[in-house]
């Protein structure tokens, strides 16, 4: 048995179970990966015996849910490398964290003909904010091609710079494609130009090591239920000295220092962006995943991941009416279209076979008109993935070509 089939842990998912106890073959971690028990028993002891407000109590129990909550901060900026935890900026979800610096640092900073790079494989939520930040400064969005193995094109990255490029905004990996970003090179060449460049991580998180040092990007998102952890909470990392400079994005209890009603004064960040109670249980929760994860190393997930990706990819590619996107090296992620076969029905059939994979535009339909289709199929794997997701795969495949021939 190789290194990467050892990583499989099925028995650490129970949604990895039918509702009669048969083996669901989940292969669409791209979207929201299956939780393992460790964060259940989390969120259930959060949410339970252990539950109170964190920050404004003076009772025991709130004590210690405090310390939970900002010990969850603390494990985020080790897990990714920051220097300090007040780097860490809880929010919903990755698409809240891009809305966040768009329109706090996006609006103090952008303005009238500056430019705003984006590439061509963006999800929507790394595109219509910063549409939503031209429209209303009048900046311009220059859009980077990809290479013919469709990752991002670098070359072209540079010759779209200039002088009034004020930010880059790109996916660590792409969420359709799997292809992943030489994100410091990324960085070098925005930082070339006195430009911040932030990075979309929600597929990098939950297989990559990150190192914010390493990388030298400015700003940095990714999503929890990505990585193994609930939904309702993600993570903004930024540099100390920026998010020092940004301004408030919402009001409201926690984000203040002192407020009457001629003058407001902010907390410093993280707390400036975070108004209102939190995310306290799934903070916790995201503590735990994290430590899951850690366990295993991202390295060997890497590996494991794109292991069974290249095996997939192989075995497709043997089949003359399979059309496959996406550079070979791929980051769990496999992309494909079954000719006379909408992905819809494609994944219709599949389900019947006990069988999950995500069917449509991914959220990301400007690479769809790239790629000229309306939608593909994609399957991506997770670390509880193995050989036998790929066999039931490609079962439901063989199926429904007989159906549809």
């Amino acid at each position: 048995m190789s290194e990467a089939a050892t990583l499989t842990r099925k028995a650490d998912f129970p949604g990895l179970l039918t509702a009669d106890g048969q083996p669901w073959h989940y292969l669409d971690t791209a979207a929201s990966a299956q939780k393992p028990q460790a964060v259940i028993d989390a969120m259930s002891r959060a949410l339970g015996k252990d539950y109170a407000t964190v920050h404004r109590g003076v009772y025991s129990r709130s004590a210690q849910m405090t310390l939970g909550y900002e010990s969850a901060r603390r494990r985020v900026a080790e897990f990714m490398g920051a220097r300090s935890e007040n780097e860490i900026v809880f929010v919903r979800g990755a698409t809240e964290a891009i809305n966040l610096v768009a329109a706090s640092w996006g609006m103090a900073n952008i303005g009238e003909g500056d430019r705003i790079v984006l590439s061509t494989l963006e999800h929507h939520s790394n595109i219509v904010p910063w549409q939503m930040v031209a429209e209303r400064t009048g900046a311009q969005i220059d859009v980077c091609p990809l290479t013919e193995d469709h990752r991002i094109d670098l070359g072209a990255l540079e010759a779209l710079l200039t002088p009034r490029t004020r930010l880059v905004s790109l996916a660590h990996v792409s969420n359709v494609l799997g292809s992943v970003l030489d994100a410091r090179e990324a960085a070098d060449l925005a930082h070339s130009v006195g430009a911040k460049i932030i990075l979309d991580g929600c597929q990098a998180a939950p297989r990559m090591a990150l190192d914010m040092a390493a990388l030298d990007c400015d700003f940095y998102a990714f999503s929890g239920h990505k990585t193994y952890g609930p939904t309702g909470i993600g993570v903004l990392w930024a540099r100390e000295d920026i998010l020092d400079a940004m301004p408030p994005w919402q009001g409201g209890g926690a984000m203040i220092d002192r407020v009457t009603f001629e003058k407001t004064t902010y907390a410093p960040p993280p707390q400036r962006f975070e108004a209102g109670t939190p995310m306290i249980t799934e903070a916790i929760a995201l503590h735990a995943a994290i430590d899951y994860v850690d366990a295993l190393g991202p390295d060997r997930l890497f590996a494991h991941e794109s292991a069974l990706a290249k095996q997939l990819r192989d075995e497709l590619r043997s089949m003359n009416s399979v059309t496959l996107f996406g550079p070979e090296e791929s980051a769990g992620i496999v992309s494909f279209a079954l000719e006379g076969v909408h992905p819809h029905d494609l994944g219709t059939i599949l389900d019947e076979e006990n069988v999950a994979i995500r069917a449509g535009h991914h959220c990301a339909q400007p690479l769809m008109d790239h790629l000229g289709v309306s939608a593909t199929a994609r399957a991506s794997f997770g670390l509880y993935s193995d050989e036998s997701d790929i066999a039931a795969l490609l079962r439901g495949i063989e199926r429904t070509q007989r159906i549809f021939g």
